[in-house]
């Protein structure tokens, strides 16, 4: 959709934004055609804090940034969304990852976890299941599956994930 120079600043403008309204640019999207076309921005802040008035504040600070440069998004009116990447937030940078160790998540593989060395009989050709990340390094996610085994998997195998949300058990809402 974009020219990767393009993409580039809007990347750029977009985290800069986020950094001067306090919160971190966790990642964009660019969806649809016509006029439902959306940019949707997501920020994040130590804890996951992102409150309603982060969004609001960075939502009119990219409004009047967006604004300066007519020709950035190309093919007319758009709708802008800012929002916090939610508790079952998608992982799709290394960072994201490293930010989620200890946590269950939902992975979907481009290789079975038999290819990856898993021995164990069941995973032999699974592709998508629940796992939980232990450690990150420059290169591979070093993950616990259920039952116990462990293996490592290199971020260009994951072709989707998201954190499972839980609610834990005995909790009570007061």
């Amino acid at each position: 959709m974009f020219a990767l120079d393009k993409q580039d600043l809007l990347n750029k403008i977009i985290s800069e934004v986020s950094n001067n309204e306090g919160c971190k640019l966790y990642d964009w999207e660019f969806v649809g055609v016509g006029n439902g076309r959306t940019l949707r921005v997501y920020i994040d802040k130590a804890n996951n804090s992102v409150g309603i008035d982060d969004c609001v504040n960075v939502s009119r600070a990219l409004n009047l940034k967006l604004d300066e440069d007519e020709n950035l998004i190309p093919g007319g009116a758009y709708q802008l969304e800012v929002s916090s990447p939610g508790v079952d937030r998608v992982l799709k940078k290394d960072w994201h990852f490293s930010h989620a160790i200890g946590q269950k998540i939902y992975a979907q593989l481009t290789k079975t976890l038999g290819e990856l060395g898993v021995e164990e009989k069941r995973w032999e050709k699974c592709k998508k299941t629940e796992m939980k990340i232990l450690k990150v390094d420059e290169q591979s996610v070093f993950v616990e599956l259920v039952g116990g085994s462990q293996v490592v998997i290199p971020f260009s195998v994951f072709e989707k994930a998201r954190i499972v949300f839980e609610i834990e058990k005995g909790s009570k809402n007061k």
